[in-house]
């Protein structure tokens, strides 16, 4: 069926949005607040969201967006990243169990303490791409609606407090992330053709791997650039829409109905986040001591978030992309390979207390 054309008022909704966000986006950014540009356009949508606008940003704008942030993240890509990352291997998968134990452990207590059912709760709580982790919990029969809110109430706290803690730690926004040359500059006018290039190969060629938009121009961005192919370019605006482009999709599937279902089990859902958040603080602060590296990227590299928010947080606060890239990327293939026999432990210990 063709569809009709959006409605006046509709494009005045669109509009108003995106005046709003890039406005808020632009005036965090100013104030110096760590991932500013992405955090004002999400909490701007998500005020949009539960108001009832009734806007939906096409999934493929986000993805575009996904594969900006995976390239920018392949810039901080060096082959000193890389030994830096083979010798503390051993750490990080030590890391990655924590997190997803913890995570479980508060899975369990969301049942105990807030009567949300082990199924949901099980996939609620895993530290995971929200996307992912939201796909997986309809094929294993749990309810999406409630997953997808406890994905994305987390994914809120989760930026943040992680906003907060890079503000109170000192750590200011960078001028650039990678390369800022201007598309007017004829050497550069290739380099800027091939990054589009390689973003747009990447999230079709990525369209059924989880955070495939991210990993797969990432991969590939990295290759290039470790084999002297690709120096990438990607101008600030471009980048800045595309931080926008994340944050008003994530922001966007908050609504009156989401709330309204799940407002009953909203503090839960919020508490529940914290803690894991806090536990993973803890966990980073001792991992920071046992690596030798600064708190903040261990804090940004054991965050139960999204990879995306936290590499944008990461470059933004120069930390140590590498490692977040690295810790994030790897508990992220972790849960989605363990996701299913995690969620089943979760589900037979609740049954077993309740019976």
């Amino acid at each position: 069926m063709p569809t009709a054309l959006p409605s006046a008022k509709t494009l005045f909704r669109w509009f108003a949005l995106l005046l709003c966000a890039g406005t808020v986006g632009q005036v965090l950014h100013a104030l110096a607040v760590p991932a500013g540009l992405f955090l004002g356009p999400m909490l701007v949508a998500i005020a949009f969201g539960v108001g009832g606008a009734q806007l939906r940003l096409h999934r493929q704008v986000f993805r575009f967006g996904q594969g900006c942030v995976g390239l920018m993240v392949a810039h901080s890509v060096t082959w000193a990243v890389l030994v830096a990352m083979a010798q503390s291997w051993h750490l990080m998968l030590v890391a990655t169990f924590i997190t997803v134990a913890l995570s479980a452990l508060v899975g369990l207590g969301t049942v105990r303490f807030g009567g949300i059912p082990g199924s949901t709760a099980a996939w609620g709580t895993a530290p995971g791409a929200a996307s992912a982790m939201v796909s997986m919990a309809e094929e294993n029969g749990a309810d999406a609606r409630v997953v997808a809110t406890m994905q994305y109430v987390r994914v809120v706290c989760v930026v943040m407090i992680g906003s907060l803690v890079s503000h109170l730690l000192g750590a200011t926004p960078g001028s650039a992330a990678a390369g800022t040359t201007t598309v007017a500059q004829a050497p550069h006018l290739a380099n800027l053709l091939l990054s589009l290039a390689v973003v747009l190969v990447g999230i079709t060629v990525g369209s059924r791997l989880p955070a495939g938009a991210l990993l797969t121009p990432l991969l590939l961005g990295g290759a290039l650039q470790l084999a002297g192919l690709l120096t990438i370019t990607l101008p600030q605006p471009l980048l800045a829409c595309a931080y926008g482009a994340i944050g008003c999709y994530i922001g966007l599937r908050f609504d009156r109905q989401t709330v309204a279902y799940v407002w009953k089990r909203l503090p839960t859902m919020i508490t529940g986040a914290v803690v894991l958040i806090v536990l993973c603080a803890a966990c980073a602060y001792g991992l920071a001591l046992a690596m030798g590296t600064d708190f903040l990227s261990m804090y940004l590299a054991t965050s139960p978030g999204g990879l995306d928010a936290m590499a944008i947080i990461a470059v933004e606060t120069h930390a140590d992309v590498g490692l977040v890239l690295a810790m994030q990327t790897l508990r992220l293939f972790g849960v989605i390979l363990t996701g299913a026999f995690c969620a089943r432990q979760i589900i037979r210990l609740t049954q077993v207390r309740s019976g």
